[in-house]
């Protein structure tokens, strides 16, 4: 398998950069073992004005074998397990060895030049055999959505015999300029292995994870999501299942906050002449912070905390002595962790805080023993069907004393001027509820979990229409730690 990267350069910003980016030096030949072969890296050229990098990956098909890793056929077939196109065609082998050889240039990582891998470069990347279940016309799909101009020429069966037809495989050539290596990595890593629709290893649970990892930032708005997703999993319908469910809660998680925030403050754009008004968004967090004071409680969870806004206001208070800051999205953790400066947090500082990448839709065993969580603005980005998964996970398994839910009133929409009547507030809502609505879903979360329930407007409170945001404070009631003990007891006898 042979597959190369190539990037044109200038004086000041000169080609030979890959290295620094591949952490491989351009005037070595190195080789790397691997249990199914030899993966080396070599650079034909390496110039100031052009560099290209070339990664050699020579399968022992024998070994791959014998060590229950090929793709082998039924036992009549046996002989497929050693003679077939594993040594040289583009699979998850090579997207496997990528990973490997180039984990560091993969995360975006250089200790010696840290700047140079958000920078976007030209790049060329050259696959000389690609097998592409689903044609040069797939291999656009894949890859066009993603900045990349691509040329996918198809390879005939038999150069002598044109009237055989093409092959499955492509000869693939991708640019772009507007792309880093991190990114181009990353997209071949998920790509090669979805075009050969196979997966050359046992496809355990943990791909979900992985495959969102390296997904992160392009694979939730991707239009061949499902597609994507199910080759990638090898088709095992409970992972793809898994996965796409958690794409969505990334993809909604990861609407602008910015957005969300300009809609809330829109009067204040309406009033340049009068003075300005403290913004929804702070007015949100400041009764929050004084409903948690009120509770007493001391650990608490921000679940979907997004870019930390919450989380950097109970900091600044003393009282809260552990604050969780839990999301699906890890670009969203990433930017919190920025806004917090947790790499330069002193050590007793940064001994209160914790960021944890998660969903609501599942029971979590690390959100258990916490006197308060938080859902701000969290419940409208989700479905109507999946809000009895964080229903159960937050009141039936995390079990806080206290429970503050935060949503927008939609009745107080009509107040805004620069909000189109029928419009919700930020294109990702599923849904605003009325005061009376919200009222009626909190009231029947409390009578099935066992909290009693108050509700506190926020902002300003509009004698017709109510405020423009809604709070419920949920409370475990005495009653429901008494049932719990008597029916714990009941079990021992």
């Amino acid at each position: 398998m042979f597959l190369t990267i190539t990037t044109t350069g200038t004086a000041e910003r000169p080609a030979t950069d890959l290295g620094y980016l591949l952490h491989k030096h351009p005037d070595k030949a190195q080789a790397f073992s691997t249990s199914y072969g030899t993966a080396h890296v070599l650079y034909p050229e390496a110039q100031p004005e052009r560099c290209t990098a070339a990664l050699l990956l020579e399968v022992d098909a024998v070994a791959l074998v014998r060590r229950g890793k090929g793709r082998g056929g039924a036992p009549d077939a046996a002989l497929a397990q050693y003679v077939n196109d594993r040594p040289y065609a583009a699979s998850s082998l090579l997207a496997v060895a990528l990973s490997s050889v180039f984990s560091s240039a993969m995360r975006g990582v250089c200790h010696a030049r840290p700047e140079l891998p958000e920078q976007p470069r030209p790049l060329r990347i050259e696959v000389p055999a690609l097998p592409a279940r689903g044609g040069a016309e797939l291999v656009r799909r894949l890859f066009e959505p993603l900045g990349w101009a691509v040329t996918a020429e198809p390879i005939a069966l038999d150069g002598e015999f044109p009237e055989w037809g093409d092959s499955r495989y492509v000869r693939l050539t991708l640019e772009a300029d507007t792309l880093t290596l991190a990114e181009a990595l990353r997209h071949l890593y998920v790509l090669l292995p979805v075009l050969d629709d196979a997966k050359h290893y046992w496809v355990a649970p943990d791909e979900v994870d992985k495959l969102l990892r390296v997904g992160e930032g392009w694979l939730p708005g991707h239009p061949e999501q499902k597609l994507i997703t199910s080759r990638y999993l090898s088709r095992r319908w409970s992972l793809t299942r898994q996965a796409l469910e958690r794409l969505e809660l990334v993809r909604l998680a990861e609407a602008d906050d910015s957005e969300v925030e300009d809609i809330d403050n829109a009067v204040e754009a309406e009033t340049e002449d009068e003075e300005k008004p403290t913004p929804l968004a702070v007015q949100r967090r400041e009764a929050i912070v004084t409903a948690l004071r009120a509770s007493g409680a001391a650990r608490v969870l921000d679940l979907g905390c997004g870019q930390g806004q919450l989380v950097q206001a109970l900091l600044k208070d003393v009282r809260f002595t552990e604050i969780v800051g839990l999301d699906v999205s890890v670009r969203a953790l990433t930017i919190a962790a920025r806004r917090l400066k947790l790499d330069r947090m002193g050590e007793r500082q940064a001994s209160r805080v914790r960021l944890l990448q998660g969903s609501l839709a599942y029971t979590d065993s690390r959100l258990k023993g916490y006197d308060a969580a938080v859902l701000s603005e969290v419940i409208e980005h989700l479905d109507l069907p999946r809000l009895p998964a964080l229903e159960y996970a937050v009141f039936g398994a995390a079990r806080p004393r206290t429970v503050l839910v935060t949503t927008p009133n939609v009745e107080y929409n009509v107040r805004w001027e620069s909000l189109p009547a029928g419009h919700v507030r930020h294109g990702d809502h599923r849904f605003e509820w009325t005061r009376e609505e919200f009222r009626t879903w909190a009231d029947a979360v409390a009578e099935r979990h066992g909290y009693a329930v108050e509700f506190v407007p926020v902002g300003p409170d509009d004698p017709e229409v109510g405020p423009p945001t809604q709070m419920a404070v949920f409370t475990m009631t005495d009653k429901t730690d008494e049932t719990a003990k008597a029916d714990k007891e009941a079990k021992a006898a």
